[in-house]
């Protein structure tokens, strides 16, 4: 029997004299909750014909223009194209940040990052990211209560172990892989996360993520980099614990959560994944980590895109399995990345693959480049095949899509800032949404206390941006992305009234952080 999460959140960590007394009334709550448990909560084997599986796959730093279907002509990608050409591709869609956790709790919670709490990256010793609180509501919570059954492979990095941002205090009843974004810069690491016990890998010793050539070592010679290939690959492992939860909730819905660590860096894939790109006769120079970074790899580009087929394979092996239990009609697939491409160009060569195209900035940037990510959604009977939207949308928004998808919108938390897409989806054939927009939103409004404070807000054809504020006031910048979507020419002198605008709703969507302080917007560390 599953604790309901209003329960978990309110309980939280007791001190220990409250122990005794509380577990009668959990004992209490729980028989009354089975008890009054809806018939769609049922336990597997009960039939579901309402209620949708959701599978949500999340890249890690996969760059707008890196899938085929989005402009690609280096890196295959053939089963996300097909994807995208049996469902509708979104081509104005954005990561919830420019990094990594703050993005993914947009993601969790519908917050956007003003509201958010969450707002950039931050380790907390000895493993694991700044965690959310126990009141947080997520989407998994929100599911699991729904009477899914919800797992969650890959990165997690909202809390580490047993804090109250672990996954399994969040609303998931199964998690597989890296609690710790910085664990995750290796593919080969020593153990990974399977629920709440450390299991061990077969890599003796670990590969680190990061780390240099052997003092003396050839760079022109391939065998110097032997020493950063393992054995036990972990998305291997990942992806199998993966497969292994669907086939085990077939009969009931469930939520799919796939936070793949493709295809950021270091650069890890097994050699014979290298041959299709080795075998292109790619001027190839080596990553020797000269400068820093990640791991060196012989061959960076070929690694790359090696890493970004071997995503494209592993969404493709889920796609087949959910055809292969006949259960894929049923199920609504979403594909996104949490934040744009890599920054590090010595080791990912950005320029060679065009992975951003016409974009400006990259991964840790507001500029579209960092935050516009590829979107593909498919879900057979609802969403036309080869369609795609240039709505403008979020990771806030999936929250509330979601819970219309499975007929529960009016269990939408009121602190969610997403929209529901299911009427941009759907079309004029969605079922009934209390928020269906019918044209654009009103905004789309980002914050990041990272890479010196950042700040912008979406309204229309208009972006505005701000850069720099960790060290005070700074001046907008105003872009017409509807004429200039490279964001080149900023108009913000030719158009007084309209920054004058947008200035007050970024100030009115900024709720102050001290935990994630931005000088520049008036916030105060906490002491």
């Amino acid at each position: 029997m599953n604790t309901p999460s209003f329960l978990r959140r309110g309980l939280g960590r007791q001190p220990a004299g409250l122990c005794l007394s509380l577990a009668t009334l959990l004992t209490c709550a729980l028989s009354m909750c089975w008890l009054s448990k809806p018939a769609h909560a049922d336990e597997p084997g009960t039939p579901h014909a309402r209620l949708p599986n959701v599978v949500l796959i999340v890249a890690d730093d996969l760059g707008y223009r890196e899938l085929g279907c989005f402009g690609q002509e280096k890196i295959r990608t053939p089963r996300l194209d097909a994807l995208a050409a049996e469902g509708m591709r979104l081509t104005r869609h954005y990561a919830g940040n420019a990094v990594c956790a703050p993005s993914r709790c947009v993601l969790m919670t519908g917050k956007h990052p003003g509201h958010a709490i969450v707002r950039d990256n931050r380790s907390t010793p000895p493993e694991g990211q700044y965690a959310i609180p126990h009141e947080e509501v997520t989407l998994a919570e929100l599911l699991h209560d729904a009477g899914y059954a919800t797992g969650a492979f890959g990165k997690w990095g909202l809390g580490g172990p047993g804090s109250s941002g672990d996954p399994l205090q969040q609303g998931f009843d199964r998690f597989f892989g890296y609690n710790c974004q910085a664990h995750a810069h290796s593919y080969y690491p020593d153990y990974l996360w399977d629920n709440d016990r450390r299991i061990t890998l077969e890599n003796d010793p670990a590969i680190p993520g990061h780390a240099g050539l052997a003092a003396g070592a050839d760079p022109a010679d391939p065998h110097s980099y032997d020493a950063f290939k393992g054995c036990d690959y972990a998305p291997d492992r990942i992806h199998e614990a993966a497969l292994a939860f669907v086939r085990e909730q077939k009969d009931r819905p469930f939520f799919l959560y796939y936070p793949s660590i493709i295809p950021h860096v270091a650069l890890h894939i097994p050699d014979e994944e290298l041959q299709p790109y080795l075998a292109l006769g790619w001027n190839d120079p080596p990553f020797t980590r000269e400068k820093g970074g990640y791991t060196p790899h012989f061959t960076p580009r070929a690694a790359y895109a090696a890493m970004i087929s071997r995503l494209d394979r592993e969404v493709g092996a889920i796609l087949d399995e959910l055809e292969t239990l006949g259960i894929a009609e049923n199920t609504l697939v979403i594909f996104t990345s949490d934040n744009g491409a890599t920054h590090l160009n010595d080791e990912v060569d950005v320029d060679f693959f065009a992975s951003v195209g016409e974009l400006r900035g990259l991964k840790g940037s507001l500029y579209e480049g960092g935050i516009r990510v590829p979107g593909i959604v498919r879900w057979p009977g609802h969403v036309a095949a080869g369609s795609e939207s240039a709505f403008v949308s979020g990771f806030e928004d999936w929250l509330p899509t979601i819970l219309d998808a499975a007929g529960r919108s009016r269990e939408r938390p009121a602190s969610v800032d997403g929209v529901s897409l299911i009427s941009e989806l759907t079309g004029p054939t969605a079922p009934s949404s209390p928020d269906r927009p019918s044209s654009q939103r009103p905004f789309l409004y980002r914050e990041f206390a990272g890479y010196g404070g950042q700040q912008c807000v979406f309204s229309g054809r208009w972006k505005a941006i701000r850069q720099q504020l960790g060290k005070g006031p700074a001046k907008t910048e105003l872009y017409d992305l509807e004429a200039d979507p490279s964001e080149a020419t900023n108009v913000a002198a030719e158009y007084p009234d309209v920054v004058k605008e947008l200035e007050a709703l970024m100030a009115r969507e900024h709720e102050p952080s001290r935990i994630f302080p931005i000088a520049g917007l008036g916030d105060t560390a906490r002491n």
